[in-house]
């Protein structure tokens, strides 16, 4: 089995900035060569073409001058056009005429001895013809052409050119072309590190950070990075969704602590019940049905709890909400007959607008149901509750309210009685505190909220606040 531990140390060394860096050379490292190969080809073409120009026009020239002069006269004129012609330093120029003779430029013999020349002065080339080589050790541009007098081949034109000094440019072109690329190479790769260096950071932090969070420390931040790019939108989003996470895990250990406080009291009740029951007085028939019934209590008073617990969490739920269309005056029929029997009040519905309202139709029939069990539970016998709509068209809002005529909420305490388990001013303790939390979840669920004043009854008003987009259709439209 083969060991690879050490590649991954080495990975672990370079880290994620490493590797990229590594990558992104190899890219440019791909790149740069092709540039300055392109470069280089350009460059030798160039001056390859410059060289083999100067020849031409030259070749051009002799041609021009040859088709006027009879071949018998070539070779006196091929003496006087090289006097005549000044040849760039290692150039060199031979006239072959068959038959004739043949005229030279000094330093002409390396060139007649070349394999590629060797041919033409016995045949003349058909064409011109020009090639790269080497003569006599140098660099050289090559060109042979026919002579043309009169309408037949007589000779040959042959002309070179010496490129060493073109090689030596070259060198140097491609030593400084490598040098600018292997600069501008570390400059990038240089540049690319320290980037993602600062970018890896940030997300070393928010591991750093998520493992701590893990652990249980919800108080740490990654704070102003100090930047306006992704990076700091990442942190910055990172860091709102900590403070929604914290809110929540308070708003949980809250829930747990109370949930815990409600609980244990009528179980400890029970268990009290129970443990002087089972201590002597189990075999009178009076205690033990008052201890069933105490007991009983207890348990239905717990079971109350857990169910509004439940209904409260659901409500908390994102995407809770399963909306439907519903006649505004049909659901608050529906409310107001359904609460008819729950106590001996007096039970109000005042006409309310003809819409078509776009809510959870179960979700806001319990939440009102809810705010008339909380009016029940704050009035006497013979007291009035009423169920009012109305609509605010300045604010383009829906207002849903439950009034009644018992003692009202203080001011002081209309915050306090949208908390969990709080039941300030209620004449029946027996309540969960839990109604006025449920109804708040579902006022927002549906974009609204609860407000809490005074009544025309002169007892508290209670009214769901919904946005004007919940109306669905009324009678104007």
């Amino acid at each position: 089995m083969r060991r690879r531990w050490p590649s991954t140390r080495l990975t672990a060394r370079l880290g994620s900035a490493g590797r990229l860096a590594i990558y992104h050379s190899l890219i440019l490292t791909v790149v740069l060569g092709a540039v300055v190969l392109g470069l280089i080809r350009n460059f030798t073409s160039s001056y390859q073409t410059v060289a083999a120009s100067s020849i031409g026009a030259e070749l051009r020239d002799f041609q021009q001058q040859a088709l006027q002069r009879q071949p018998t006269d070539l070779q006196r004129f091929a003496v006087n056009f090289l006097r005549n012609h000044t040849l760039a330093p290692g150039d060199v120029v031979v006239i072959n005429l068959n038959g004739v003779g043949r005229v030279a430029t000094p330093r002409s013999q390396p060139v007649l001895a070349n394999s590629i020349v060797q041919p033409w002065l016995s045949s003349p080339p058909t064409q011109s013809v020009a090639v790269s080589t080497v003569i006599d050790g140098h660099p050289t541009e090559l060109v042979g052409a026919p002579i043309i007098a009169g309408s037949q081949a007589v000779g040959t034109f042959i002309a070179t050119a010496d490129m060493s000094a073109f090689a030596k440019e070259r060198s140097r072109e491609i030593a400084l072309s490598i040098a600018e690329g292997v600069i501008a190479l570390l400059v990038a790769i240089a540049g690319t590190f320290l980037l993602l260096r600062r970018l890896l950071r940030t997300v070393g932090r928010i591991t750093t950070t998520a493992d701590e969070i893990g652990s249980g420390t919800l108080d740490q931040r990654l704070g102003d990075q100090g930047s306006n790019d992704e990076v700091g939108e990442l942190a910055r989003t990172f860091d709102s969704m900590l403070d929604r996470i914290q809110v929540a895990m308070d708003s949980q250990r809250r829930l747990l602590s109370d949930v815990s406080h409600q609980l244990r009291t009528p179980l400890t009740v029970a268990r009290g019940h129970l443990e002087i029951l089972g201590r002597g007085r189990a075999d009178d028939p009076i205690e033990v049905h008052e201890t069933v019934q105490i007991v009983i209590d207890e348990l239905d008073h717990t079971r109350a709890v857990v169910e509004r617990l439940l209904s409260l969490g659901r409500a908390m739920e994102p995407d809770f909400l399963d909306t439907r269309p519903v006649e505004l005056r049909v659901l608050l029929r529906e409310v107001h007959d359904a609460v008819g029997v729950l106590a001996d009040r007096q039970f109000l519905l005042p006409e309310s607008p003809d819409l078509v309202i776009l809510v959870d139709v179960d979700k806001l029939r319990g939440a009102l149901l809810n705010l008339i069990d909380n009016a029940v539970r704050a009035t006497a016998p013979g007291d009035a509750i009423a169920l009012v709509a109305e609509v605010d068209p300045r604010d383009d809002l829906l207002l849903l309210s439950v009034e009644d005529s018992g003692p009202g909420i203080p001011e002081d305490q209309r915050a306090a009685v949208l908390q969990r388990f709080s039941r300030p001013g209620s004449r029946n303790q027996d309540g969960s505190g839990l109604g006025l939390a449920i109804v708040k979840a579902v006022a927002e669920g549906h974009g609204g909220w609860i407000t809490i004043g005074t009544s025309d009854l002169d007892g508290a008003r209670v009214t769901i606040v919904l946005p004007g987009a919940r109306i669905w259709a009324s009678e104007e439209i």
